[in-house]
């Protein structure tokens, strides 16, 4: 029986078309894996009714090869993968498009490659690189210039054996169909402010693909969708937005939310986080729909009648059938985000996921302290093993293969994330005398609730043993400061407690799984927060020295945030006392078993202004004075002077410790004031520590403002 929307719903004239984007979690040259992922979402989508296919950019190669692209093996199994694809049953009777590079006239491009029944219809470069934030593109790829253009490409001989075509065409062309007519943009295209989607619109292409590498930022989701929604609002249309999912051999995670729009609404949406290595998104459209909301807006016609066309390749296939009139329409829905708690607890738990399960390890070892930073690292293995359980309760297969692999068990099936927590996280509280009891106790209890791995070692023997070969070699004991040493023996001897637990955390991790009778190594986890890599609050290749780092994007103040949603949604009570506890690093001498030392009295600054200047050096481009004069106004109850030496200090420590950038611990990209060395962050490492030119002129506006501050009291 049919219900009555259905019933009314075929009642309906028009041509109505089934259309699939597809998430993919491919990997930088795993062309082999990256070919099965692509069929298998071909498949999928044909067992979805659609009859036209698009994935994410550069889906055969991976997006991050980076500069392998400067190699031909690339563009060569590129090639091979694609003639697999046209000589698949897979793809028959479907219209598909993949990403992949291509060499025109010794040039390279990133394109899409448009396909059907062993035809190449048309390869369409991407027309606008991408040179913000993470990316790079114009190192590797040129843009395609020649607008509403195409020329002849000539096919790879292993092609053309397939197709039976010596060229097709390359450029900015469309793709005509019996009943509708197919644009294309790639990424960036949709995010400049010359998008190709207008021009396509006007000429009547009524559906626009997009190939997409769009990588997370916190609190940053809103955009994508708010631009793949306004691509369709101003001139109608159905845009389709395929993204890439997962961590493919770099810092960035791809984060999925490929989607279909409509008119200016979203109508279908794949997620955001998960473990799918493929996911299939479809809607069905109804091409009239398009049609008459372009017909509504008077305006937009009269300039679509004048506008330039577009090349057309025309092909004898259509998206819709006699059948159409039974297919529902995908309606309108309400896109739902995510907090920025959620984003921390669900993307550095895939990314972390997608990093042990591609490097051939057996689990992570991290040194717990105790305090916010290493147990938000705990939480997050937690929580990966917990998505890890609810993907084996739902029956995805290749979830469960991975985990035996890792486990290195062909019969182990999780029980609950717990009893998998203990199986793939060691956990160790490396204690010296200058550990309290309460942090020991703290990152215990944290242990027993998440189920990992744990033991206490202590680290004074080993301590010192180094002091004492130093002291062989010159006849000196250094002291800390409260016990007679200047600042340099202090800060040293703070050094070599942080030192030997970076050497010591690289022993247990080779080893501990040897201790548990299993093959294997772990990776060793870091757990320092973008805020102190910033102010360069940690010793150099010390425990933040690590093989990756899933909080080095994260603030601290969105590490406590994350903890507090965590307490709850994985009940774990521990986490309140170390809310509560102020962060130390404990390496100075404790005073009647007390913590002496607080990690923003050590920085002279809070996290909270730490965020702050981040935000100005990085997302505003402020230098020392631009940062004083904005900060003037923001922090309007200082002085001039407060304000001034805030900023210096800020600036002297920077120039200080930038150096220590560069053997940053890979981490996962969520903030956009990372500063990450050469990868993000594009700066120096070695800057004029006084700043004698830019503190100069600070000096002289407080200076200015003081005068006339007088002068108006008096």
């Amino acid at each position: 029986m049919k219900s009555e929307l259905e019933i009314r719903e075929s009642r309906k004239m028009g041509r109505k078309v089934v259309v699939a984007v597809c998430t993919l979690n491919q990997w930088a040259l795993d062309f082999e894996g990256n070919l099965r992922r692509i069929l298998e979402s071909i498949q999928e989508a044909k067992e979805q009714g659609a009859l036209y296919r698009t994935g994410p950019e550069l889906e055969i190669c991976g997006y991050s090869c980076e500069d392998h692209f400067h190699e031909p093996d690339t563009f060569l199994h590129s090639w091979q993968v694609l003639a697999e694809l046209l000589k698949s049953s897979t793809c028959q009777d479907i219209l598909i498009d993949v990403g992949m590079p291509v060499q025109h006239r010794n040039v390279s491009y990133n394109c899409r490659v448009v396909f059907l029944n062993k035809k190449i219809l048309l390869v369409r470069p991407k027309m606008m690189m991408c040179e913000d934030g993470n990316y790079r593109e114009s190192r590797w790829f040129s843009c395609w210039t020649k607008e509403r253009q195409i020329e002849d490409y000539f096919l790879p001989r292993m092609i053309a054996n397939i197709t039976n075509q010596t060229t097709v065409p390359i450029g900015d062309g469309v793709i005509a169909t019996k009943d509708t007519c197919i644009g294309f943009e790639i990424c960036e295209e949709l995010w400049n402010p010359q998008s190709r989607h207008i021009p396509l619109g006007l000429d009547g292409v009524e559906i626009i693909s997009n190939g997409s590498g769009s990588y997370m930022e916190l609190r940053k989701a809103y955009v994508t969708v708010d631009l793949v929604k306004s691509a369709t609002f101003k001139s109608g249309g159905a845009y389709l937005f395929s993204n890439l999912r997962g961590c493919d051999g770099q810092r960035i995670y791809f984060n999925g939310c490929s989607c279909v729009a409509v008119n200016g609404n979203i109508v279908s949406r794949g997620l955001q986080f998960a473990l799918q290595d493929v996911e299939v998104t479809t809607a069905t459209i109804d091409l009239e729909d398009i049609r008459s909301y372009r017909n509504k807006i008077r305006s937009r016609s009269h300039v679509a009648a004048s506008n330039p066309p577009f090349p057309r390749i025309t092909i004898d296939f259509a998206l819709s059938d006699d059948s159409d009139m039974c297919l529902i329409v995908n309606r309108p829905i309400e896109w739902k985000y995510l907090t920025p708690e959620e984003e921390i607890a669900l993307g550095p738990a895939c990314w972390l996921w997608d990093y042990l399960r591609r490097s051939g390890q057996g689990g992570f070892f991290l040194p717990l302290s105790g305090g916010v930073d290493s147990s938000s690292t705990a939480c997050i293995v937690f929580s990966m093993c917990t998505l890890i359980c609810e993907a084996v309760e739902r029956g995805e297969s290749h979830v469960l293969d991975d985990v035996r692999r890792v486990v290195c068990d062909s019969e182990y099936t999780p029980k609950n994330p717990k009893e998998l927590c203990n199986k793939l996280l060691v956990t160790c509280y490396m204690a010296s005398e200058n550990s309290s009891q309460e942090t020991n106790q703290r990152a215990k209890q944290l242990a027993s609730e998440i189920g990992s791995y744990h033991f206490p070692v202590l680290i004074d023997t080993a301590v010192k043993a180094v002091v004492g070969i130093f002291q062989a070699a010159t006849g000196l004991i250094p002291k800390f400061k409260s016990n007679g040493g200047c600042v340099r023996e202090n800060l040293a001897l703070q050094n070599i407690q942080a030192r030997v637990r970076m050497v010591l955390s690289y022993l247990f991790a080779q080893l501990m799984l040897w201790v548990q009778g299993r093959p294997g190594c772990l990776l060793v986890l870091g757990s320092s927060n973008v805020d102190e890599a910033l102010r360069g609050y940690l010793t150099k290749y010390d425990c933040s020295s690590a093989d990756v780092n899933p909080i080095g994007g994260i603030s601290k103040t969105d590490l406590k945030s994350f903890l507090l949603y965590a307490t709850n949604r994985y009940r774990l009570p521990a986490l309140s006392d170390i809310l509560e506890a102020p962060p130390t690093a404990e390496l100075e001498p404790l005073a009647e078993g007390k913590i002496t030392q607080t990690d923003e009295q050590d920085m002279g600054m809070t996290y909270a202004e730490l965020s702050e200047f981040g935000r100005l050096r990085k997302m505003h481009s402020c230098g020392p004075y631009g940062m004083f004069e904005k900060l003037l106004h923001t922090w309007s109850e200082r002085t001039p002077q407060e304000v001034a030496d805030k900023v210096k200090h800020f600036f002297r420590c920077y120039a200080i410790n930038r150096h220590k950038m560069t053997v940053l611990t890979p981490s996962y990209h969520a903030e956009t004031y990372s500063p990450d060395d050469n990868r993000f962050d594009h700066r120096p490492f070695l800057y004029p520590v006084n700043w004698h030119w830019q503190f100069r002129q600070i000096d002289e506006s407080v200076s200015l403002m003081t005068k006339i501050q007088e002068t108006e009291s008096a």
